[in-house]
């Protein structure tokens, strides 16, 4: 593939070439499959239509967000072997929550290869989370689960997330939730409810913002539950 892109003469093969540049900086290897890498980076306002189908990185950011979730999970798993499923769960959130993802996008580099409709100028504002993940999907199907997890864990979470940081930060969705609500004059309520298992109650809430159903949470604490709820509708709506 490479000795093909040096003997191709023509603009697409420079910009396969710089592509490959940006993937060997971010990644740290050179991509096999460089098809993949370039539909990652392409962003539906950018995609061509064809029989219906608009091409974009949509499908690859599905398979990126499983896979990275995955990998997060299997580190925190092993890092913390006496903690419970909860505290997992709320520290796997606050690391791949879309304003994390975000941010981290921001800091390697994704801004300079994502393609999309630059006249949108507030779009790259929401997107480079999303490109990330479909970064994560490509390097997946091009190099393996093993070869993901690594470039997981050494490019992406250790050099930019201090856990000791993430561990002890108090993130109160719910109070940024209600702040965006008073902003924007939405009634925002929570409903609340207990169910009953083997192990005990739990509690389930459902925001509603202006009578619309948003984030469904679910926590062993009412509290719990109500932060559970507001962080999926804080994701949702890109608060």
């Amino acid at each position: 593939m490479w000795k093909l892109l040096k003997r191709s003469g023509s603009s697409v093969s420079k910009e396969n070439q710089r592509l490959i540049t940006a993937i060997k900086t971010i990644a740290g290897f050179a991509p096999s499959n460089i098809s993949l890498y370039r539909l990652a980076t392409l962003h539906s306002s950018k995609g061509k239509e064809a029989g219906g189908f608009r091409e974009s990185n949509e499908r690859l950011e599905y398979l990126g967000d499983a896979i990275l979730g995955a990998a997060v999970a299997d580190y925190l798993f092993k890092k913390y072997p006496l903690e419970d499923e909860g505290f997992l769960t709320e520290i796997r959130s606050r690391i791949v929550n879309r304003e994390s993802l975000n941010n981290l996008a921001r800091k390697i580099g994704i801004a300079s290869i994502v393609q999309y409709d630059q006249r949108n100028v507030q779009l790259q504002k929401v997107i480079l989370g999303n490109t990330l993940e479909a970064l994560v999907g490509a390097v997946y199907l091009d190099k393996g689960y093993a070869a993901c997890k690594k470039f997981v864990i050494d490019k992406l979470i250790q050099p930019y997330f201090d856990l000791d940081t993430v561990v002890n930060s108090d993130t109160n969705h719910k109070s940024r939730l209600l702040e965006w609500a008073q902003r924007h004059a939405k009634e925002i309520r929570f409903e609340i409810t207990e169910t009953r298992n083997g192990r005990g109650r739990e509690f389930s809430a459902q925001v509603m913002l202006s009578g619309e159903p948003y984030g469904m949470g679910f926590g062993l604490t009412k509290k719990k539950a109500e932060q559970d709820a507001a962080e999926k509708t804080c994701v949702k709506l890109s608060i």
